[in-house]
């Protein structure tokens, strides 16, 4: 959009904080208070899962958690969130998932953007939307994800593929389990469409929230077994208690 229209638009619709709605300068952006209050995920923090760590001065890139010292396999290459999952932050996720913020999209993709910046620096090839089953998406109408990796695809100049990694069955809603159920719950829920697509391919799979990882992981295991070099996981959000 040429810049004199831009200002025109905004001259007529100002606009507006994402979170409480007041007047701000920037389109796709938050007003102080508002943005004061997100807790952004930073160093230091576990160099696999990306968990903030206690570490006090450490800004090393060697840096891992308990469990992942302990792990000698994983699916995953990096794990990494822009923010914690709180009351700060819920009302920007719910309103993309639930509420029809689809406009919500483009400044949590600038989140991501940021928080997976060693992923980038590390290499991706394609970037790949959590599914949904299509019985849902015909409810929905739109997946989050999906719209998450449009926007990422285009910051990034990184291909998205959005047909490849599919849901083969309808599960539960994640937020009705807890623990080993989470994982009951999804499991061999997911496959890979297009086996062409992945293979050999350095995978980055977005979300909106990681709680437990039950459903990151089953997607990531499936696309290593379609042959994927590597999977790394981006979220908006993820809860630190469990």
């Amino acid at each position: 959009m040429p810049e004199i229209l831009r200002k025109i638009l905004n001259l007529l619709l100002p606009p507006r904080c994402k979170n409480c709605g007041k007047i701000i300068s920037d389109d796709d952006s938050l007003c102080a208070e508002c943005f004061s209050k997100i807790n952004f995920i930073s160093a230091p923090y576990c160099q696999r899962c990306g968990l903030p760590l206690e570490a006090p001065g450490y800004r090393g890139k060697n840096l891992l958690c308990a469990s992942c010292a302990g792990k000698k396999k994983s699916p995953f290459r990096f794990n990494r969130a822009a923010v914690c999952y709180d009351d700060n932050s819920k009302n920007l996720l719910l309103g993309l998932k639930f509420f029809d913020r689809t406009d919500n999209s483009r400044l949590l993709a600038k989140w991501l953007k940021l928080a997976g910046k060693d992923i980038f620096e590390a290499g991706v090839d394609v970037i790949v939307p959590t599914p949904l089953h299509y019985t849902r998406l015909l409810k929905r109408h739109y997946n989050q994800s999906a719209l998450l990796t449009a926007e990422l695809s285009q910051m990034t100049g990184i291909k998205a593929d959005y047909t490849s990694l599919i849901r083969n069955r309808r599960t539960k809603p994640q937020v009705s389990f807890s623990g080993h159920a989470r994982l009951k719950n999804v499991r061999n829920a997911f496959s890979v469409k297009h086996p062409g697509k992945i293979k050999g391919k350095r995978i980055v799979l977005i979300d909106d929230v990681m709680t437990t990882g039950a459903t990151l992981k089953e997607c990531a295991l499936a696309l290593k077994k379609a042959g994927a070099k590597s999977v790394d996981t981006l979220t908006v959000a993820r809860t630190l208690k469990n």
